[in-house]
């Protein structure tokens, strides 16, 4: 079965008239008892399974098309093509066929094409089973011809016979001597009604006569026929274009002249029908089928040649990536390689897969951050076009790629971080290129399309190298341009809005906007590693800044980042957002638009909404606390009127947990420990949060036990929001002072039999702790603890509880243990 003469490609034609590859085998014709007859049969050639069997009907019409082409109809809908890689092979099925139905292995369709609506009127016409009889091909009989011709576009019957006349007398050959006699002797209606004839031929949609018009010897001339449009009154200069302007260039010589020919017919014949052929309308679509069929094939042949010829593109590799290339040179190997890739997209998905794991082999990756970062704009364009291919077939590989590339080398010049300098610095005024980058960047870092292998994580891994080597790049400008002493001035509440230098470039705005845009898009994905990085740097009072620019699209973008951390009513963002006041220059922003019923009037105004109806306590009281005085004159919505409202029943219901203390306390025993826990694992963060410059969260490649933190840690708080749904009613709310209220007063007053009074003696005592770091709140927490021991110990063992130094060595050490 490994005869190559035998190796064929299967296709079907799908509904948008596109070819679908269904995998390639090895055809034989044999005779299959279950079909009754004579049959096609292909199996593939990787596992040998049935990828065609289909019986050789006496009445289906077959086509030999391009010496190793075989097209037939099914059903109404239904085509099929065997593409051979030889013509010997397709010789050979093509006999057995005309074998089957009686035909001479000479003729190119086996059968007369019936169109169903037309079969009655057919058999009552015995004299049209004769060929339709052309004029005499003379420069009087134009006129004739080219009324015959348009004259049979409305019948399928009469085209293919039409068809099988103009072929069986050479008659294209005839017409096409006829344009150079008309054309020398300028005569111009003769020529208008061979432009009819030619479109009119083209609409017949056969390949065989293709094949005529598009060889060398022809193709010039129809082309040239084409230019002489009835409706224009100078004709059209397309073979001077052909000839002249369209220079091919080989950017490495291609000795294969088979494959040199291929080039320039599919070429020439993409610019007749992009080109030259007027738009068809819905009436005329499939007139040309065939002529998108003939091109389709062209560029599959083409990359396959390519493809194989491996010494070519080690070549244009080799000489790619070489410092003595000139610019010019390059600059066309670039183009060529934009040219293939593209060419590449008429593949089916397991041959592109090949086609990109050959590049992939050959080193596409480094040649491309050679190129990206060069100076010359078109050099630029072109190689961020070949990386979109790359990044669209396999996020994986590029990312692969550039982790393996930074145990080796410097930030500076590592594939994404030549990509986000690319983005930063495109000179359009538009960004046109940083968008399409920006784009591939959000590809390259979404955790959709990471792959969780048994050995490894692809996701822990990327996003860590992304975080330590990537991410500063991607926001210097953001903080170059929101940074500290552009933003001094700002600092009092409603301070006048023209005070603050804000980037009113409208290029750097639009950059700026870009890169909110994929930071936003990385607070929704990366949970853990974003919330450090935000918390290090003070992101978010950065991005704040710009509120106050007077593109409004940019405040805009500001808001909607601020607008996902909410979302997520995450306490650590929560408690980031309060400590830092970082609601003033929302608010601010809110104020200076003043009565103005706009987009970015309702975006604040939906924030606090979100706020209000999801009931997110420390922000209400936050908000209530501190600037409702400022928003009370609000009144056409009652956003803030609620918002007080929750906060007003909030703190009565504080009151009336602080009077049923006893209840709560029979009730929840059990939960004491869990809940001292989470407040240890509260102080932690508040604790760091405090020592100036040091990390929230610890930084992201230390040491083993670290990297596994985030994980732990998110189950964790998974474990922890469960228990929280459980019982809402009896946890601790946060109170105005931002302390919690009877966290660890709990065991300690009933150990000691105390009263309701005794108990907000113990909460007062411990609230502030929270405030002044944590040495004072630790000691309260042993206090507590202790006291409760003599009662509580058959509740949970904590070995830690047995000594008062260990308990003050604090959190952090312990985080490990909480998360496991």
């Amino acid at each position: 079965m490994s005869d190559t003469r035998r190796r064929v490609k299967v296709y079907t034609l799908n509904e948008d008239r596109q070819w679908d590859d269904r995998g390639t085998g090895h055809v034989s014709s044999t005779y299959v008892e279950r079909l009754k007859g004579m049959s096609l049969l292909v199996r593939a050639e990787s596992d040998g399974s049935l990828l065609l069997e289909s019986k050789i009907n006496p009445n289906t019409a077959y086509q030999k098309q391009q010496d190793t082409l075989i097209v037939w109809s099914e059903a109404e809908n239904y085509d099929l093509a065997l593409s051979f890689q030889e013509k010997a092979g397709c010789d050979e099925i093509w006999e057995k066929i005309c074998q089957v139905q009686g035909k001479d292995p000479s003729v190119e369709v086996t059968q007369d094409l019936i169109d169903e609506s037309e079969e009655e009127r057919f058999e009552e016409m015995p004299e049209t089973s004769h060929l339709i009889d052309l004029p005499t091909c003379e420069l009087n009989k134009l006129e004739e011809i080219a009324d015959l011709v348009t004259s049979v576009l409305s019948s399928p019957i009469r085209r293919e016979k039409l068809a099988l006349a103009l072929e069986n007398e050479g008659y294209v050959k005839k017409l096409l001597q006829l344009f150079q006699v008309c054309e020398n002797l300028e005569n111009t209606e003769g020529l208008h009604h061979l432009y009819e004839i030619i479109r009119g031929i083209l609409f017949l949609n056969k390949a065989t006569l293709f094949e005529v018009m598009f060889s060398d010897e022809c193709i010039m001339d129809v082309v040239g026929c084409l230019e002489y449009d009835p409706a224009l009154a100078q004709p059209k200069r397309h073979r001077e274009f052909l000839t002249k302007t369209a220079k091919f260039k080989e950017v490495i010589p291609i000795t294969d002249s088979e494959l040199r020919q291929k080039i320039h017919q599919t070429y020439r014949v993409q610019y007749i029908q992009d080109i030259i052929l007027p738009t068809p309308s819905v009436f005329e679509e499939n007139f040309l089928s065939t002529l998108t069929s003939f091109i389709f094939f062209n560029k599959v042949e083409i990359v396959s040649m390519l493809q194989e010829d491996e010494k070519f593109l080690s070549e244009v590799f080799a000489q790619l990536t070489d410092e003595a290339t000139d610019d010019d040179k390059r600059r066309e190997l670039v183009n060529f390689f934009k040219e293939f890739c593209a060419f590449s997209q008429t593949l089916q998905p397991q041959n592109r897969d090949a086609f990109f794991k050959t590049l992939a082999k050959l080193g596409i990756l480094p040649a491309l951050e050679i190129v990206m970062g060069m100076d010359d704009l078109q050099v630029r364009s072109a190689a961020t076009d070949i990386f979109s291919y790359l990044v669209e077939f396999s996020p994986s590989m590029v990312r692969e790629f550039v982790m393996q590339e930074a145990q080796q080398s410097d930030d500076d010049i590592l594939l994404i971080n030549v990509v986000i300098e690319q983005m930063i610095c495109d000179t359009d005024p538009e960004l046109g290129g940083a968008v399409q980058l920006m784009g591939l960047l959000r590809t390259l870092i979404d955790p959709e399309n990471m792959l969780a292998t048994a050995n490894k994580t692809e996701k822990s891994e990327f996003l860590n190298f992304f975080y330590n080597h990537c991410m500063h790049v991607l926001t210097a400008p953001l903080l170059a341009n929101t940074s500290e002493d552009k933003c001094e001035k700002d600092a009092v509440v409603g301070s006048n809005k023209s005070n603050t230098i804000c980037p009113d470039n409208y290029q750097t705005a639009q950059l700026l906007a870009l890169i909110l845009e994929l930071l936003t898009f990385c607070v929704e994905h990366h949970t853990y590693h974003i919330k450090n990085y935000i918390m290090n740097k003070d992101l978010l009072r950065r991005v704040l800044v710009l509120m106050n620019s007077k593109h409004t699209f940019l405040a805009l973008c500001a808001l909607r980042f601020m607008r996902r951390i909410i979302g997520l009513k995450d306490e650590f963002y929560n408690r980031y957002i309060t400590k830092g006041n970082l609601f003033e220059p929302v608010i601010n922003a809110l104020l200076d638009n003043g009565t103005r019923y706009n987009l970015l009037n309702s975006a604040v105004i939906e924030l606090f909404e979100f706020i209000r109806v999801e009931d997110i306590k420390s922000l209400t009281a936050h908000i209530v606390e501190n600037f409702y005085k400022a928003l009370e004159s609000i009144e056409y919505v009652q956003t803030f009127k609620g918002l007080k409202t929750k906060y007003e029943q909030e703190k009565d219901r504080q009151n009336q947990k602080l009077n049923s203390v006893p209840s709560i306390l029979r009730s929840n025993r059990f939960r004491r420990d869990a809940r001292a826990l989470e407040e240890d694992e509260e102080m932690w963060f508040n604790e760091d949060e405090e020592e100036e410059g040091e990390a929230v969260v610890p930084p992201i490649e230390k040491s083993k036990q670290e990297d596994d933190f985030p994980d732990s840690y998110e189950k964790f708080m998974e474990t922890k929001k469960a228990k929280e749904s459980e019982d809402k009613e009896n946890l601790p709310k946060r109170t105005s002072a931002g302390g919690f209220k009877f966290t660890f007063s709990h065991s300690a007053s009933a150990a000691n039999g105390a009263n309701s009074t005794n108990n907000k003696s113990v909460a007062a005592q411990t609230s502030p702790a929270s405030s002044n770091g944590s040495s004072s709140k630790n000691t309260n927490l042993t206090t507590a603890v202790t006291a409760a021991k003599g009662t509580l110990v058959g509740l949970v063992d904590y070995p830690d509880d047995e000594e008062e130094e260990e308990e003050e060595e604090t959190s952090p050490r312990k985080r490990p243990r909480l998360g496991s």
